[in-house]
Parts: structure tokens; sequence; C-alpha cells
């Protein structure tokens, strides 16, 4: 099934706009191209068969793909009808060449214009970072390592040591809101009915101590492009393909260490052993995550949901993006617990006093008086709202005769 979702037709305009048919579709597909074509692949996951125009171009094209639900033994039919250029062709002009090989980034990328394109490697901003980051140091590293499970963890300590500065950025600030949470619960009990002014309390106080509340999420969203970026580079890396770890006999493909007599929906008919240890790994850090933080509530909760359902997402995905997770999570937690032993709990609780005194008469910023103006106008806004209803006369209950 993964490699029915990943074969279509993929095709390159003369307009530059690279188009393709749908991949994961099982409804029969066509896509007519009205202007010329410099190229055409027909793409299965690891490999292409493709034609492309040299000198000229294909003066159009029609492109289809289907597949037939009762064969097993067919992933997907596709095929390419071109407009060929007969002036050119008899002319001698004409020049096209064949490509058949592997679908690897590094080989394909200086085809023909955008025909690395045929290596789906995210949306832009990940694609640059698998582009001149991932694939780069992958590679590199392929030079030195030739087994590709060691290298998946010599990658994630590469790219762990790198994101290392940002993990202990957002590990202090979550230490400064703990060591504040006396004071939130002070203010939650002050005004328990009153989230509005809750709110506008905290940020009393995170103004006095110098505390970003935010500033331990933009460690986390800076880290997301990365981690997005293996999403969506794992399953297309044919490196990995035939490749064994441990007990997976192929990192490209799902390691299943029990089949199921029945479908789970969403989840599959096999239990993969990696996929297990990544969501057990996931649970643990969001464990650990909580004895740090502040959070209360539903996202709380939510830090334990999330593990479980990035279960069934990569239950049959590669082997190989389950273990990179598994040992990112391990690498985490472990960098979390070295940053731990050497970060003073108290001396942060003495530093945040230390910043109220320094802070008592200074000016608040634009950015925190514009905040507190919009926290106070919604706190107006309501109070007001709340008097309308409470000045409109009740309505009788009517009863029917």
């Amino acid at each position: 099934m993964n490699s029915r979702d990943s074969s279509t037709v993929n095709y390159y305009t003369n307009s530059g706009e690279f188009d393709y048919l749908k991949e994961n579709s099982t409804d029969p597909e066509e896509q007519k191209a009205e202007e010329p074509v410099q190229w055409v692949s027909l793409k299965q996951k690891f490999f292409l068969s493709a034609l492309i125009a040299r000198t000229t171009q294909f003066t159009g094209g029609t492109f289809k793909s289907s597949v037939d639900p009762a064969d097993s033994s067919t992933v997907k039919t596709v095929a390419a009808t071109l407009q060929l250029p007969v002036a050119d062709l008899k002319s001698g002009k004409g020049r096209f060449d064949f490509y058949f090989g592997p679908n690897d980034f590094q080989t394909v990328k200086d085809i023909a214009d955008e025909f690395g394109n045929n290596v789906y490697l995210g949306f832009p901003v990940v694609r640059w970072v698998n582009r001149f980051v991932i694939v780069p140091l992958f590679h590199f590293l392929e030079k030195f390592i030739g087994n590709y499970g060691v290298l998946i963890i010599v990658l994630v300590l590469l790219i762990k040591t790198l994101l290392l500065p940002l993990v202990y950025r957002s590990y202090m600030s979550m230490a400064k809101m703990k060591a504040m949470k006396p004071e939130i619960d002070e203010i939650k009990a002050q005004y328990p009915d009153d989230l509005q002014k809750q709110q506008q309390e905290q940020m009393k106080i995170y103004g006095q101590v110098g505390v970003n509340p935010l500033s331990g999420c933009i460690p986390v969203l800076l880290q997301m492009p990365i981690l997005l970026a293996l999403f969506s580079l794992f399953p297309n890396l044919i490196e990995l393909r035939q490749q064994p770890f441990l007990w997976a006999s192929d990192l490209s493909t799902y390691d299943s260490i029990l089949n199921l007599p029945f479908v789970i929906p969403f989840y599959g008919s096999h239990v993969s052993l990696f996929t297990i240890l990544m969501t057990i790994s996931s649970i643990a850090y969001a464990y650990y995550n909580n004895q740090m933080t502040t959070v209360e509530g539903p996202a709380k909760s939510l830090q334990y949901i999330m593990p479980v359902m990035f279960m069934f997402i990569l239950n049959s995905l590669p082997a190989g993006l389950s273990f990179y997770y598994f040992i990112s999570n391990l690498v985490t937690i472990g960098q979390q617990l070295t940053i731990r032993r050497f970060v003073d709990e108290g001396k942060i609780r003495q530093l945040l006093e230390e910043n109220k005194l320094k802070n008592k008469d200074k000016k608040k910023s634009k950015f925190q008086q514009r905040l507190e103006d919009a926290m106070k106008q919604a706190t107006d806004a309501k109070k007001i709202n709340d008097a309308r209803k409470a000045a409109q006369p009740s309505q009788p209950n009517k009863t029917k005769k």
C-alpha cells in the first residue's frame, strides 16, 4: 500500500510549473498539459522512468493513473501520452533523453530543471531544511558509516548537539515558570472565577520578574522545521531500502513483530516495535516535561494523547523514521537531565526576586503596555456585557392552556 501511494506521474512545463497526478487516489486520474512540457516521469516509490526533452519541448501531453483494487499483483497503472514536434524531429533538431534509475535526490537533482522534485522533501520551508541541511549531512555520514541504524544514531546526536542551545533556553524558561508557581497559584485562588483577571495579574508578575511566558515556546517552534523535514524525508530515502538493523529487515518499511488477525482502524494489522518504543519514550518525555511545567488542565493531558496519536500515524511508516524519533526522545531526555544537574533552582528563584526589585520602578515596554491595555479592554467589555444581561427583565415562562 505504501508503494501504491507513492506511485504517480510527474511533469514539468515550459512555464516552470511542476505538476503531478494525485499519489494516494484510488480513482482513475487524468490530467492534460496544454502548454509545452520539458520532461515527464513515471514515478514509483524509489525508482523513475522519465523522458526529458533537451533541445525542444513536447508540445503537450495527457497523463493517466488507475488502480484495480482487486489486482494485488499490480501496484498502479500509470501512462503518459506526449505530443512530439514533428518538424523538429524531421530536421534533426529534436533531442530527447531517457532516465531509468533510482529516485535519489543527490542523483536526480542535476538531471534536468526541477527534476529533483521527483523526491518529495516537504513543503517549501521544510524542503529547504532537507535540501541544504539534512540530505547533505546524511550523505556525508554515509562516507564513513556503513550501517544505517548506526548512521541514524549519529545523525540524531549531531542534530541534537546543534539544537542544544534551544533545548537549554526552553528548559530555563520552564524552570523560571516553575519557580513562579506559588505566586501563580495565589492569583488563581484570589480570582477563582475570573480568568481574565488571573491573566492580567500573571502578566504583571511576569513583567516584574522579567520573564516572557512565550520564551519557552519559541525554541520548540524553531525545532519544528527539522522534525517535519525528517518526517517528509525518511519515507523517500532510497538509501534505507533493504537495509537491516536489529530486528528490522528493511528500514524503508515498517518493522512488524506481530501480524494481527484483524485490522485496527487507522493503525493496521501489524505491530511495529520501533513505533511502540517511540511512543513509550514520548510518554516518558511528556511525564518528565510535566514535572517542569505549570500547565494544567486539558493542555497537560494533551501531551500524553499526542504520542498515542503518532503511534497510529507511524505504525505503517518506515522503521528508520520511528527509530530516529525514538533515539531523539532518549537524547532529549538525557540532555534535560544533564542540564538539570547544573541548574540551581534556588538561584533561579533568587534571580527572579532580584529582577523584581530592579524592575520595581521600571517603565513598562510598549509591547507589555499594549498587552495589558488589550486585556483591560476585554475585562471592561465583559463587565459591560454582564451588566446588560443583568439589567434585562427576565421573560416569564409561558404555559400552554
